[in-house]
């Protein structure tokens, strides 16, 4: 069930009503419908990666009251080892045997199995955060839920489930001990929020994906240098208005149901530096990165080296989290090797007077638009492709003055003012509801009209 359609519509607008009139009427059914609603939603993908899903969420409740408060750390190192073998049953198992084949038949051993595994959605977002529950309840951060319904809440609630933002226990899970104030829902907040998704989803991404990143990516040899070198740049525009168009939606929806997500992008290609970069893209992952693997790897409190090394890992095990494949590696192992190359060189700091700072930005965000090209490509031929087609390639055609204005919007948006937003609720939350519901209606109705048809899934729907 994706956002931008009628059908998500009329599941919200039915789950918006019963939540709501169940905090006001029927306060023990707020949790218990939470979760119904937000397993339909997940059922809406699969019915019997449901089962699963609640059996993940059922196994991090029981390791979390055994290894609470700091207690029996082999507990936790099982729990949290359970919950990556089923991770990894699913996202490397068959990527593995199929790299092992070529080394076992060069022993003589008979061929190994290739199974073709299902990918359930969002798999890696709800291991993630029930691995955060495990780990925040040892460490003393979230207390450990006597009963299964809130863990369960938690792991499941539809907003995030899909596609993130990674929400940590110590964050949300205290919110479910309290109602939601209904008189302290951010409505213009989550309706700008959702709208502003909507908008760099159906127009922008969508656009950018189907009419040049889709058709570079597919045949790059069929299309000429300028298509190809635009088709790099305009993926890396389309993953941002995806995935923030996506997460600015999921923390809108949570919103109108009176609970609050934090904030997943922060204008990240602005960066001086790759390090400000992570601060600024996927901050539940990265953060999540930061605190469930750099700092206890050791972070920066040892050598030079093992910071280094500390770095190229926690990295290298990001692009392994997004996907099985040698691009993701390399990916991750770009990122890495370019963050150690920063801080050897002292570049951490801003840079000073505009010169400095526009070489800085260019450097940067150059590498991240080289990364993102073997995040995109489905393999490594692809790669050599693409190098080939910029040397030797077809004449151009598919930029259009609309393709490069929509590249160049958001690029654009990541140098308008940062309180863009709150200017725009400022404006909007002293007038009437019915002005306002026009004022939003309209601007939906110019969304619909503006979009390409048909509406492609989110790109993270696959991690």
């Amino acid at each position: 069930m994706l956002f931008p359609t009628g059908l998500f519509a009329i599941f919200f607008a039915a789950v918006f009503a019963g939540h709501w009139l169940a905090v006001r009427h029927a306060p023990r059914l707020v949790l218990p419908l939470l979760l119904l609603a937000s397993l339909v939603f997940y059922a809406a993908f699969s019915v019997e990666f449901c089962v699963a899903l609640v059996a993940v969420g059922l196994w991090a409740w029981g390791f979390g009251l055994v290894a609470a408060g700091g207690r029996k750390r082999g507990t936790l190192a099982l729990g949290i080892g359970g919950v990556l073998a089923w991770l990894g049953w699913f996202k490397y198992a068959g990527f593995l045997l199929r790299e092992a084949s070529p080394l076992g038949a060069a022993l003589g051993l008979p061929p190994l199995p290739a199974p073709e595994i299902l990918l359930p959605v969002g798999i890696s977002f709800y291991t993630f955060q029930a691995i955060s529950y495990m780990v925040d309840v040892h460490r003393g951060e979230a207390r450990a839920e006597a009963s299964p319904l809130k863990v369960l809440v938690y792991l499941t609630f539809f907003p995030h489930l899909a596609a993130g933002p990674i929400v940590r226990a110590a964050h949300f899970l205290p919110q479910l001990h309290t109602l939601p104030d209904r008189a302290r829902v951010p409505v213009v907040m989550a309706g700008l929020l959702i709208l502003g998704g909507l908008a760099k989803k159906m127009v922008m991404a969508n656009e950018l994906a189907t009419g040049l990143v889709d058709p570079v990516f597919r045949d790059p040899l069929a299309h000429g240098p300028l298509d190809i070198l635009l088709a790099c740049y305009g993926y890396t525009i389309q993953i941002w208005c995806d995935f923030s168009g996506y997460s600015d939606m999921a923390i809108g929806l949570a919103a109108l149901l009176g609970y609050h997500f934090p904030r997943n992008f922060n204008q990240p290609f602005r960066a001086l530096t790759l390090s400000e970069f992570w601060r600024r893209w996927h901050i539940s992952l990265s953060t999540w990165l930061r605190d469930y693997l750099y700092k206890p790897l050791g972070g920066s409190r040892g050598s030079e080296a093992r910071t280094r090394r500390n770095l190229l890992l926690t990295m290298l095990l990001g692009g392994i989290w997004h996907g099985a494949a040698w691009t993701f590696v390399l990916w991750g192992a770009l990122h890495g090797a370019a963050l150690v190359a920063e801080r050897a060189l002292g570049l951490r700091a801003a840079a000073t007077g505009r010169l400095g700072r526009l070489l800085r930005w260019a450097v940067t965000f150059h590498i991240v638009v080289a990364a993102f090209v073997l995040f995109r490509a489905p393999d490594l031929a692809t790669i050599g492709a693409l190098a080939e087609g910029l040397a030797q390639g077809a004449p151009d055609s598919l930029w259009t003055p609309r393709l490069l204005a929509i590249a160049a919007l958001g690029l654009a948006l990541h140098f308008a003012p940062p309180d863009l937003r709150q200017r725009a609720e400022a404006v909007l939350r002293p007038l009437p509801a019915p002005v306002l519901g026009l004022v939003f209606g309209l601007a939906m109705a110019a969304i619909i009209l503006a979009a390409p048809a048909g509406v492609a899934p989110f790109i993270y729907f696959q991690f």
